[in-house]
């Protein structure tokens, strides 16, 4: 949650007036330049510490204040969020700020794009990229189609640009100048288009951080109304799976993937902060968390012996059955509970790397498969 302000003196009061007055007067030269805003977050903001990330992190608003009495956003609106080394890692805080809601946005994920149309802003989208697994049984097929698809994968930074938008939000990693990267955030602030990256995409993410998303969302658009309830939703249905599986004994897991010939490769899955804190809902623990770097061998999977594997699909993946049925005959991962119990389940990628709301169902989907309830 974010911080508040605490009250103060008189006179830092009208000092404080003083500076919100002349901040619109720049929120207005802004606006008829066309370009979003590139300040330096405040001094006492970690520049690209990994606990940036955390929703704890204070919530920026416009200089007269989030939102007027009735709940309606007051622009110029200003966000904390960041900008990225040219290859999508590195984050640095880095402020947006907006003179009114965007009309045109490109979602550099499916998932993005499906909690934009949940939030009511369907219309606002100009594109989409990114359709790496299973669509959003909460959102309409007839609504998500009316969304151009830029592409089926990850999109480039020409086509982005192309539709003329006013904003690109999403997947951090995304956010890179490369032929995968849909454009940097200081490249697409340079071209006078706003960028949002998703706090649940940053390392250090967790459950909150989505809920900051959808209220951060909320007032850039207007809808704060609409982001409220469904972050109440989200809540709601987060403490109902922990009430329901708090009485089950922890299970460790392990993320694998097939390799293409139906061998598995396993991932630490110990960068997935956001990932991991879903799971927690349902009892679930990476057995690699605090493993350093991405990669384990099968060597190290036998040894932690999980009780859980979690098959990882995509789109245009090999198919899971076939990879099933490989790893359940493998002579070598006999010793691993979960290949003893065929214990490994299907887990839907743009679900879980997607970094949208999708996840909550995944992980209702997971835990009734993993406990039989």
């Amino acid at each position: 949650m974010r911080k508040r302000l605490q009250p103060i003196s008189m006179i830092a009061l009208i000092l404080v007036t003083a500076l919100m007055l002349l901040a619109a007067g720049c929120g207005s030269k802004n606006d008829e330049e066309g370009a979003a805003s590139s300040s330096a977050a405040p001094a006492s903001e970690s520049a690209s510490a990994p606990e940036s990330a955390s929703p704890s992190a204070s919530a920026s608003s416009s200089p007269q204040g989030s939102s007027a009495a009735a709940g309606a956003t007051v622009y110029p609106l200003v966000i904390d969020n960041y900008t990225l080394s040219g290859e999508g890692e590195e984050q640095k805080a880095k402020q947006q700020t907006f003179d009114k809601a965007p009309e045109r946005v490109v979602a550099n994920t499916q998932p993005v794009a499906e909690l934009l149309i949940k939030l009511g802003l369907g219309d606002k989208l100009v594109g989409v990229a990114a359709l790496n697994g299973a669509s959003d049984p909460e959102v309409s097929a007839e609504e998500f189609k009316k969304v151009p698809v830029l592409a089926q994968g990850y999109v480039s930074k020409e086509p982005v640009v192309g539709t003329n938008p006013d904003l690109v939000i999403g997947r951090a990693g995304l956010f890179a100048d490369a032929d995968w990267g849909n454009g940097s955030v200081d490249s697409l602030n340079g071209l006078g288009i706003h960028t949002y990256v998703n706090n649940a995409s940053l390392q250090g993410a967790t459950l909150d951080s989505l809920y900051r998303d959808i209220e951060e969302i909320g007032k850039i658009f207007d809808v704060q109304d609409k982001a409220a309830a469904h972050i109440a939703k989200l809540k709601a249905r987060a403490d109902a799976l922990k009430t329901k599986y708090e009485g089950e004994t922890a299970q460790k897991f392990a993320i694998v993937n097939d390799t293409g010939d139906g061998t598995l490769s396993v991932d630490s899955g110990s960068h997935d902060s956001f990932q991991h804190d879903a799971l927690s809902l349902i009892k679930l623990n990476n057995a690699f968390h605090d493993v350093d770097g991405y990669e384990v061998s099968i060597e190290q999977l036998v040894a932690e012996k999980p009780d859980v594997l979690l098959l990882s699909y995509y789109t245009g993946a090999q198919d899971p059955e076939s990879t099933l049925k490989a790893a359940y005959a493998n002579p070598a991962l006999q010793d691993i509970p979960a290949i003893k119990n065929k214990r490994i389940y299907v887990i839907d990628f743009n679900a879980f790397w997607g970094y949208g709301d999708q996840i909550m169902a995944a992980a209702e989907k997971l835990g009734q498969e993993v406990y039989g309830k």
